[in-house]
């Protein structure tokens, strides 16, 4: 499923003549990655940050450590501002971050499955966060497991980049 809406980004990014990076924590390089397979990516995937460690966050993507002491690394604040630190980083029309909890405990009072998702576009205003997982899904991925998981919110986030772009 992943490589088939891997394929959709590549092709849609494509044909639109531009360009994605990534911002990952909980996914640590697999949605990269997982582009990455699909041929002709390198048309469209500039780069990406594997921001697993919270200072990796300020350091490379540029999130502010106010930021983080005020609302954490599991929160849409940080998801957006590692959306805007890839793009503006690695010079890319379209970035997605991804931050969570993969398990197989909670984090700072969130629960296994939280995972939020940051999407930033080629206009300077367009920063959105989605909660990737809600209610009873989240809790059934959590059982799943951690791979589950992360496989889950990079197949999510490739389908949030796609309906973002097709509906605007």
């Amino acid at each position: 499923m992943s490589e088939n809406l891997a394929s959709q980004v590549v092709e849609l990014l494509k044909r639109r003549g531009e360009t994605v990076a990534f911002c990952e924590s909980l996914t640590a390089g697999l949605a990269s990655a997982t582009i990455a397979e699909v041929p002709g990516a390198s048309a469209v995937l500039k780069g990406g940050l594997v921001t697993y460690a919270t200072e990796l966050k300020v350091e490379l993507a540029g999130v502010s450590q106010e930021l983080i002491d005020a609302h954490g690394v599991v929160s849409p604040q940080c998801a957006a501002a590692m959306a805007q630190g890839a793009a503006t980083r690695c010079r890319s029309d379209w970035a997605i971050s991804l931050t969570g909890v993969a398990g197989p405990s909670g984090q700072d009072g969130h629960a296994v499955g939280e995972v939020w998702i940051g999407l930033a576009g080629p206009d300077a205003g367009t920063i959105e966060t989605y909660r990737a997982f809600e209610g009873k899904q989240q809790v059934i991925l959590a059982e799943l497991g951690r791979h589950h998981i992360r496989e889950s919110a990079v197949q999510q986030s490739f389908r949030l980049l796609i309906d973002y772009i097709e509906s605007h």
